[in-house]
């Protein structure tokens, strides 16, 4: 029933680190189905690096531990423990932050701080994706043996006397050069901060190369930078870059060009916006793939699925940055994109970080402060939120975390938007026996719609509409149904609508943690008294 259901819901496991080193493992949405899925969240959650095993207490063998092969041995509260495998190939990327060391059975393995599981040499036009967001700390990598020759002197009668470097013309050219590559590895657009950021490292690592007369110490690194950066895009650009070549002049004035809001670059921090083809694989090639796929999504051949979308990924948005097609046309060459499941491996690809854990357990963290927030809240819109919780008050257990949740995405949508009726409708019509919530309409359309109390089958009033087509349903409740409408925006590269902006920017920057440093005014408003 629906107990049974809100208990699936969410599930805790010990983990076992090291010596004397355990840790609680949250899993929001409950035990994942496969052994992939419960490594990715472990890397996730605790930032490790390095190909590792799983083991777990066997109550057959007097709770011994012994080797991890299936999720079905565990159950909440369970103990798991990890064995790092020496001489195995890295399964996550590795962070800019310095590396701390456990203590395991047989080897050790150091922290990282990405999402994704997936080769560190990617490229930005290789056949490997990015697999790495932007680091906390960034990494100033040894550049060509001259320049750390030159460096390590200069270094040397730094310290020793305090003279600073002044570089010759291609020594400094050398050393942006070598930035330069190390950015284009985590985005190709890079903000103002972003050069800040690189420019401090470099004279934090080589305090030879800071700058007299500079406030900062950087900031003429930092221009040197910018400069630097625009030169080696242009570059790649002409040696055919996908990512940089969709926005070449000669595109920007092509036929289908309809003004400058036709640059095509990422704009929501996506990390992978649009890759180039896999190696050895032509549009021709993957165009075959597809249509491969298409036959297996008729066979429900699960694992075949999933190891073709990963494999046609930069086919699929190449189409959707470049021909824009409308969503019939899109679902029907790609149906299998349209599943929970899939739009979680798409958003994991784009952004690097998984979609529902993050967007569920930030949400669940969020939980005590948002009620707080919402209650506060005076006006037309206190007014409505007022209405809202008192129902979700009068639910029964059961339902609690279900309508708890419906509720806090309901008052974001009310605390965030602009409620116009000429352009949205919503709806909220509380009865004894149901808790309807969230409707919203527009040429552009997302519904999320219609949770009843009273039936444990409420997951088949959850659906999501997008131009007029009915893309996705059965997503159980509205807090579910907000995280899948969120990645369906990046999976379809879709904009987000104007009277919504500030949801979806608190869902990306808040929730989502994605360019979190650069807040509009009220979503910044918001996210203060989340942390008072």
């Amino acid at each position: 029933g629906a107990s049974q259901n809100i208990t699936k819901m969410s599930a805790t496991l010990r983990v076992i680190l090291g010596v004397d080193n355990a840790s609680k493992l949250t899993l929001p949405t409950g035990i994942p189905d496969s052994m992939e899925d419960l490594k990715q969240e472990i890397t996730r959650q605790f930032n490790l690096s390095g190909n590792f095993r799983l083991q777990y207490r066997d109550k057959d063998f007097d709770n011994e531990f012994v080797n991890l092969s299936t999720t079905a041995e565990l159950a909440d509260k369970s103990t798991i423990k990890i064995i790092y495998m020496p001489g195995g190939s890295g399964t996550s990327t590795h962070r800019s932050a310095p590396h701390q060391r456990l203590d395991f059975d047989s080897s050790s393995s150091s922290l990282a701080d990405t999402d994704i599981l997936s080769s560190p040499e990617s490229t930005s036009s290789g056949s490997s994706f990015r697999s790495q967001l932007w680091p906390q700390t960034f990494p100033i990598h040894q550049f060509s043996y001259e320049v750390e020759i030159q460096l390590e002197k200069a270094n040397h009668a730094f310290h020793n006397s305090g003279t600073f470097l002044n570089p010759s013309t291609k020594l400094k050219s050398d050393i942006l050069e070598g930035l330069a590559s190390e950015m284009i590895k985590y985005k190709m657009y890079s903000l103002n901060e972003d050069f800040d950021h690189v420019a401090l490292a470099l004279i934090t690592k080589h305090p030879c190369l800071k700058e007299q007369g500079s406030v900062s110490g950087h900031y003429g690194w930092k221009i040197s930078l910018k400069y630097k950066m625009a030169n080696y895009r242009t570059r790649l650009r002409n040696i055919g870059c996908p990512e940089l070549s969709i926005n070449a002049a000669k595109e920007k004035r092509g036929t289908t060009c309809k003004g400058p809001n036709q640059v095509k670059k990422p704009r929501k921090a996506e990390v992978n916006y649009c890759p180039d083809y896999p190696i050895g694989e032509t549009k021709a090639s993957l165009e075959l793939e597809r249509q491969t796929l298409l036959l297996e999504v008729k066979k429900k051949n699960q694992p075949l699925i999933k190891a073709k979308m990963e494999r046609t990924f930069a086919y699929r948005r190449q189409e959707i940055i470049q021909d824009m097609p409308f969503i019939t046309e899109f679902r029907d060459r790609w149906p299998a994109l349209f599943s929970e499941s899939e739009i979680n491996a798409e958003f994991t690809h784009i952004n690097t970080v998984t979609l529902l854990s993050r967007f569920m357990s930030k949400l669940d963290h969020y939980s005590n402060q948002l009620m707080k927030v919402f209650r506060k809240k005076g006006g037309a819109a206190g007014h409505k939120i007022s209405m809202m919780v008192a129902a979700m008050d009068k639910v029964g257990c059961s339902m609690k975390w279900f309508c708890v949740a419906t509720c806090q995405c309901a008052c974001i949508f009310i605390t965030l938007s602009i409620i116009s009726a000429c352009h949205y409708k919503f709806v909220l019509v509380c009865f004894p026996d149901s808790f309807w919530v969230v409707y919203l309409e527009r040429s552009w359309k997302a519904m999320l719609s219609d949770m009843r109390e009273q039936s444990p089958q409420y997951d088949e009033d959850v659906g999501i509409i997008i131009e007029g087509v009915e893309v996705l349903q059965d997503l159980r409740d509205v807090a579910n149904g907000c995280a899948v409408l969120f990645g369906l925006v990046y999976s379809l590269n879709l904009t987000s609508p104007k009277d919504l902006r500030y949801m979806f920017e608190l869902f990306q920057k808040v929730l989502m943690d994605l360019d979190g440093n650069r807040l509009s005014t009220k979503v910044q408003v918001l996210k203060n008294r989340l942390h008072e």
